[in-house]
Formats: structure tokens, sequence, C-alpha cells
């Protein structure tokens, strides 16, 4: 068919596809996005899941990188529709026996926190409060390894003298989060919620690196965003700022091949044949289906090739999301001691030690669902009623499961029916009024529903990793140098976590490459 022209395309709405998109458009470029799916932001995904009125998010649960990302205040995306708002009381672990909850509050609220964690410890209290406040410290050079600093070398000494400032040698950095969490702290409880603090990133605290300890224990845990009206709601404002920016949306309109000539992306061939030309591509694809189903095999070298071969996808970042229409919020047994775990934002229920985290982690990542049904949980409608019927309330929720394909549809069929039941009495333990005449209604979305509708393989929502951290640095490496593939014009900006990170790198070094303004620059931003 006849071929359509853009300085630059966009493969899939996710977010880091809008953010690269709206960057594009801001430095003048003219700019198309072309999504498989009906609407836009992929995992920032909110629905009925249950019963109409009720709004579950069904993947993306809580706005951790607010403050941060550029995207969200360069655009004035409040002003799209996408409302914030931060509880006070931010982690929580309740438990069966009805002792105190442990709680963890805001960086603002470390008072609390403190006097929460005494009761289990006084020394993990004070050495919690030590290192995350120099943790939060270097909040903002750590997002600037995130989202590219032009001097990563100054970046990077800034991290290694708070890395040494918290007690940390250099070594310490090759070492598994749960080694350096058991050799910190030694109540059951703050370990346990820790080693649960990791897997929601989908880091494994047994193996992997320290840098796990940093991020997910303590600079990510507790400067937690609901999106008022659901995650959808800042999908939406994106698609809004493109929209403002002259990008031009195009739904229901899959790719099936990325053209390439001597080396250069030359554009894009949808499924029906028509042709798009464009200098510059951006893939919002994981690699594999970027450089194998899209490029061609032919079309890459022996260096890439092995690279891709090596993805893999899964365990880690597998979900499972559970989702119940209620009549009435939770009640824990824990909140006679402090009523703050009843509007907790993100309360894990099912856990009375550290070794039972442990043992559900290895188990979901060693291919079965874990015995012991617990779960994180969101009641979002403690502070957002918009998201149930009047004086009802709609549950969020993550299980942790093995990869899409570790069952078969009729395995996942059966934990669909029963792993909820499973789950609600356990949470009754803890919380009595959690009975099934409380239940309006209840889902279950597993890896195979968000592999089938999210377009995420093995149900992944990491994109996959590289079989080693060495292959993700090599020359040819699939987005090496901040979104680079290699492919002149082609860029990569999958990832983990709705940071919107991946898209803004990829736009500053397409701006490199192609000499174009440096419109995300500005003086109170180091990144």
């Amino acid at each position: 068919m006849a071929a359509d022209r853009y300085d630059a395309v966009v493969i899939g709405a996710g977010h880091n596809g809008l953010c690269a998109a709206a960057y594009l458009a801001r430095a003048g470029k003219k700019v198309g996005i072309f999504e498989s799916r009906h609407e836009e932001a992929g995992a920032v995904h909110t629905s009925e899941a249950t019963v109409p009125g009720f709004w579950h998010n069904l993947h993306a649960q809580y706005m951790e990188f607010i403050d941060y990302m550029p995207f969200y205040h360069d655009f004035d995306l409040p002003s799209f529709g996408a409302r914030m708002i931060k509880p006070e009381c931010q982690v929580g672990m309740a438990f069966e026996d009805g002792r105190p909850p442990l709680l963890i509050y805001t960086p603002e609220h470390a008072d609390r926190t403190h006097r929460s964690l005494s009761y289990f410890s006084k020394h993990d209290a004070d050495a919690f409060h030590e290192i995350r406040s120099k943790v939060m410290a270097k909040d903002r050079e750590i997002a600037a390894m995130l989202y590219g600093a032009r001097r990563p070398e100054a970046v990077v000494g800034e991290l290694g003298r708070m890395w040494a400032d918290i007690g940390m040698s250099p070594m310490d950095v090759t070492k598994p989060a749960k080694e350096l969490i058991d050799r910190t702290f030694e109540s059951t409880e703050l370990r346990g919620v820790l080693y649960r603090q990791c897997l929601e990133w989908g880091a494994d605290p047994h193996e992997g690196t320290g840098l796990a300890f940093v991020i997910c224990c303590f600079w990510l845990c507790g400067i937690h965003y609901l999106v008022v009206g659901g995650t959808h709601m800042l999908g939406h404002a994106m698609a809004g700022a493109c929209l403002r920016e002259g990008v031009h949306l195009r739904y229901n309109r899959r790719v099936r091949e990325i053209t390439t000539r001597g080396g250069r992306a030359t554009g894009i061939v949808l499924e029906d044949g028509t042709h798009v030309e464009a200098d510059i591509v951006v893939s919002n694809l994981d690699i594999r289906t970027t450089f194998y189903d899209m490029v061609g095999e032919e079309n890459i070298t022996a260096d890439m090739r092995d690279a891709v071969e090596g993805w893999r996808f899964g365990p880690e970042h597998c979900l499972g999301t559970p989702s119940f229409a209620l009549h009435e919020p939770p009640d824990y047994k824990s909140a006679r001691h402090d009523p703050d775990v009843n509007r907790c934002f993100y309360t894990i229920v099912g856990y009375e030690t550290a070794e039972q985290v442990s043992e559900y982690i290895l188990q979901a990542f060693g291919g079965r669902p874990p015995e012991r049904p617990a779960a994180g949980t969101w009641v979002n409608t403690l502070w957002d009623p918009t998201q149930a019927p009047p004086g009802k309330h709609a549950m969020n929720g993550w299980f942790f499961f093995p990869k899409a394909s570790d069952l078969s549809e009729a395995e996942w069929k059966d934990v669909r029916e029963t792993y909820n039941a499973r789950f609600l009495e356990l949470w009754r333990r803890h919380a009595p009024n959690m009975t099934r005449e409380n239940v309006i209604a209840d889902a279950l979305y597993t890896p195979l529903d968000i592999e089938r509708e999210m377009g995420m393989p093995e149900g992944d929502f990491g994109r996959g990793r590289p079989k080693s951290l060495a292959a993700l640095t090599t020359a040819e490496s699939p987005g090496r140098r901040h979104g680079r593939t290699g492919i002149h014009g082609l860029y990569m900006c999958p990832g983990t976590g709705v940071s919107a990170a991946p898209g803004y790198v990829a736009f500053k070094s397409i701006a490199e490459d192609f000499g174009l303004p440096e419109v995300w620059k500005r003086d109170d931003r180091i990144y």
C-alpha cells in the first residue's frame, strides 16, 4: 500500500512510548504512534474487572516516581486529569495473631516509622531511620541514574559515597539483598517486609545485587502516590499531552515489520500492509519481539543476535492481580494496637515471618503458584471514593506467580477459579470481617491473561532481562547507551515501573544523534 510519512514513529502507546513521542513532538518532529490495542498506556490499566462501578487497577498500582518524572512535570499532566494522593501510612504488614502491625510512613513522617519499628526492635528502628535518611538525601542522584544524567561519573561518585556512608563495602554491591537485609536487621517482621519490597520490583532477594537493598528497601519504599480515578487516568493524561503537542495517535494499528536499509531504520509496515516511512523508529515493545519479529534476524549483527538470544522472560516480574468488590474495607486484628493499619496504602497480608516470605518467593520463581496465597493489597477507595459506588470499596492486589508458560491453560484456569478463595480465607484470619458475605464479587488476572491482553511475553512486566549484566553493557547490546540499538535511527524504550525513564532517555539519545533542541533541560534538574 502507499506509504505515509512521519519524522518519527513510535511502536506501542505504552507510557514510555507516549513519553518519547511527546518530547519528539515538542522538539519539532512530526510523530505518529501506532498501538495494536484500542487504548493507550499498556500496564497503566484500570477496569471494572468485578462488577460495574468498581474500578480495579489490573497491573500498575502505585506511582513512586511522580516527584522525579520529567514527563509528569514538563507537560503538566495534572492539567489533563492526572491527580495524585499520597497517603501518610505507606507500607504495612498485618498479622494473624493480632500483634501490632509493622508500618512504614512517608519520609516526612520518619518519627512514626521509627515508633512502629521500635515495637519489634529498637536496633532495627534506629538502623532503618539512619539508612533511609542517608539514601533519601541522595534521592535526586539516584533518580539521575534512572533518567540518564549527562555527567554519569559525577552521579556514580555521589552514590559511591552514599554507599560507604550507610556502612556498605564495595563488595556488598555484588551480594544478594537478602544477605544485606539479614545482616542489617534482626526482627523477622522487618526482614519479611523488606523481602517483599524487593519482590514488588521483581528483584529476587536471594539472588541479584545489593542495589536492590538500596533501591527497593529505602528509596522506593514509602514514596507511593495513588492516582485519583485509577491508574488509567495517568495514561489518559499522557495521551492528552501527546495530542496537545500534535502527535498522531493511531489505535488498533498493529506493526508487523521495522524496515531497514544499509544499517539504518527507514520506517514500519503495518499488519494491513501500509508502509510508514520515518527516519526515527522508537519501539516500546520488548527486545526479542522488536528484533526477531520486526527487524528480522537476518538484519541484525552477530553480537546483537547473541544478546537477543540470551534475553529471558520471567520468572521475576510475573504477577497475578486479584480484584475484590467489597461492602466494607478490611478491619485488621492488628488495628487494636495501631488503627493506622486500616488506612495503610499498601498492606501485606498472609505472612507471619520472614521465612514465609522467602519461601513464597522461591516457590513463585520456581515454577509453581505459592502454597501460601499471601498478597500485597491496596484499598484505594479509602482515599478516593470515586473508584466504587457510594459506601463501597474496591481492592486491588498483587500475587507473584510463575511465568505464563510454566502452567497449562487448564492449570491457569484452575488458579483463576480457586486462588482468590484461598486468599480470602487467609485474609479473614487477619481481618475477621473479610468473609465471603463481605465480598460482592472478585476476579483474578493471571500472567497468561497479561501476556494475551497486554502483549507482555510470559506476563513479565519487566519485558525481560539479559542473561547477564555483562550482556546488557556490550557494545552491540540492544538498548545499549540509553536506548540506542546499533541500527541507526532505531531506539528502544521498554522498562519496569511507571517512571517514563526509558522513553525520556531514548529521546535524549535521539536529540543528541539528530541534533534536536534540548527541550528537557531545566536549571533545577540534574538530569
